[in-house]
């Protein structure tokens, strides 16, 4: 049996070896400043509690959230921080169902000028957007206001969200915007098949950006890549249901940035109202933006509508703005330089490839190679249809055989 000295001896010694194990890696764990966990409580206190600690402490710090249910109102996570921070998220946030409380946030969980950032930890962000979809009229009125984004990285660089899910969120899931070396990988991205705008992640005006064995079901695009996106990847996503990996929309707001270098790849889409696509609006101000250096290969399509698309006459709206004098002009988006490579599977319309560009800047330097995509309805054959394509490469296997 140990002397009461070699017990001491004992504990101070582990105490030691844990604060050296630990030392640059202060942990803050949110029910250590004040969190319930009940799912009632509004725990958003000690969440920025956790932030500004940790925020303010060098090394490696770590904010724990355990298991339970934290009801979170929109907190904004603000940096820069003095070292590399991480989230390690095992409970559910849950989101307030009232939009009252997000007056004034266009988000709901915001992460914003922080250089350093892991998320990780198997937990939910739990968005609540059944109590809100009812109420979106974007899908109806072009001036819509939107309703709020669940997780928002606005001028970050170097962050990697992996091992979480982001359930139901009342518009976008995941905003990417004026960012650079973001990681998105092994992330669950749910909603209903009829949620309106709860796209899976939106990217915009960032560089560097990766997606990577994520599996989006939603009501809208799992992927958008919009203007002034460069060097994206997407790799590895299922997608389905929702309206498949989507460049654009673009071209409805003069001086929009450019879109260089996208590569989507290894990817497989279900049940999709899209494959995919690059859509533009009608009409516009000249110089329009650039659409190049994109590549769409080894990709599986089931039962999946258009799974290869540019569509340049793009107007979503049944209403008088698609039918506005402006809307009726060509697009003035310019694109070029596309490949699609490898992509096969089945599907859900006869016109399979779908190539509309716009009548004022046809598409240039297309490529269709390795095409086989065969129709829903046996016995049937699929095809393609070309509008104002000016050239291009085609080759290998041509499922349906090649318009251009």
């Amino acid at each position: 049996m140990a002397s009461p000295v070699s017990a001491l001896f004992f504990l101070v010694t582990a105490r030691w070896c844990l604060q050296v194990a630990h030392a640059g890696r202060q942990v803050f764990d949110v029910m250590d400043l004040g969190a319930f966990a009940d799912g009632e409580t509004d725990d958003s206190k000690a969440f920025m509690r956790a932030w500004v600690k940790a925020c303010a402490s060098p090394g490696r710090p770590s904010i724990v959230v355990p298991q339970g249910v934290y009801r979170l109102h929109p907190v904004v996570f603000r940096g820069p921080c003095k070292g590399y921070m991480e989230l390690r998220l095992s409970g559910v946030l849950r989101a307030p169902d009232d939009l009252a409380a997000f007056r004034g946030s266009h988000e709901w969980v915001n992460f914003d000028g922080v250089d350093g950032l892991l998320v990780t930890g198997g937990g939910t962000f739990d968005g609540r957007g059944a109590s809100s979809w009812h109420l979106n009229e974007c899908p109806r009125n072009p001036n819509c206001k939107p309703l709020p984004v669940s997780i928002k990285l606005g001028r970050v660089r170097n962050v990697t969200i992996t091992g979480v899910t982001s359930l139901d969120s009342k518009f976008f899931h995941v905003i990417i915007i004026g960012s650079q070396d973001v990681a998105i990988h092994r992330v669950t991205i749910r909603a209903p098949r009829d949620s309106p705008n709860t796209d899976g992640v939106h990217i915009q005006g960032s560089s560097n950006v990766r997606i990577t064995d994520t599996a989006i079901a939603t009501g809208d695009d799992c992927v958008s890549v919009g203007p002034g996106s460069a060097d994206i990847t997407v790799s590895g996503v299922s997608c389905g249901p929702g309206h498949g990996i989507s460049v654009g929309s673009l071209g409805r707001h003069p001086g929009e940035e450019d879109v260089r270098g996208l590569r989507v790849s290894n990817c497989t889409l279900a049940g999709t109202a899209n494959g995919v696509r690059i859509k533009t609006w009608r009409g516009g101000l000249r110089p329009g933006s650039v659409v190049s250096g994109l590549v769409f290969e080894d990709i599986v399509m089931r039962k999946v509508r258009n799974p290869i698309i540019i569509d340049q006459d793009y107007c979503p709206y049944s209403s008088t703005s698609c039918r506005h004098e402006s809307a009726q002009l060509p697009s003035v988006v310019r694109i070029s330089d596309v490949k699609f490579k490898n992509i096969r599977g089945v599907s859900a319309t006869q016109v399979a490839v779908k190539l509309s560009c716009s009548g004022a800047i046809p598409c240039h330097g297309l490529e269709l190679r390795d095409i086989e995509l065969r129709y829903i309805k046996r016995g049937v054959a699929t095809e393609s249809r070309c509008a104002n394509v000016a050239g291009g490469i085609a080759g290998g296997t041509l499922l349906p055989p090649s318009c251009i």
